[in-house]
């Protein structure tokens, strides 16, 4: 999965916490209790990433996942309708997220997890279909590596050396 590393410091980042759970690990002593959280962090601009945060309290695990998932930002080429370039299918471990472009006033169709990225990444209209596995960390993970496989007709343009008029016909 390609990374462009983005300076998070000059965007202004919304956060949406997609699952906070509880973890015990039973020891001699009794039970230890913990929590991690999967924060989700964009600027509704082209601009997402997730991170995972592990604490023994719950606000400080949220602060550590959004501390993580700005270090983990990418960068989303997207068309003029808000929507994708092109369709596109992302797969992590047992889950895969397909992505398909969708026309303006469609809205986001998406469940849970894919919803809460492309909300932040700035998309208005897509259709999303998660299949296989719906662990929310797994589905967070997949839509990010089926986003950072687009790639805007200019670049597809170029990678071929053709304009892209002759691409588009």
């Amino acid at each position: 999965m390609k990374r462009t590393t983005v300076d998070a410091s000059q965007l202004e980042l919304e956060e949406k916490v997609v699952s906070i759970k509880r973890v015990t690990k039973v020891v001699k002593g009794g039970r230890n209790m913990r929590f991690t959280a999967l924060v989700v962090v964009g600027d509704g601009n082209g601009h997402v990433g997730a991170g995972l945060g592990k604490a023994a309290e719950i606000p400080e695990a949220i602060r550590k996942g959004k501390e993580d998932a700005t270090k983990k930002l990418i960068s989303v080429s997207l068309d003029e309708n808000k929507s994708i370039p092109h369709d596109t299918v992302g797969k992590h471990t047992g889950a895969s997220v397909l992505l398909k472009r969708a026309p303006k006033g469609t809205g986001v169709i998406a469940g849970g997890p894919a919803r809460s990225v492309c909300e932040l990444v700035g998309i208005e209209n897509i259709r999303t279909k998660s299949l296989g596995s719906n662990n929310k960390q797994n589905v967070v993970l997949a839509t990010l590596e089926a986003l950072s496989q687009l790639k805007t007709p200019e670049e597809v343009a170029k990678l071929r050396g053709k304009s892209v008029e002759e691409l588009l016909g």
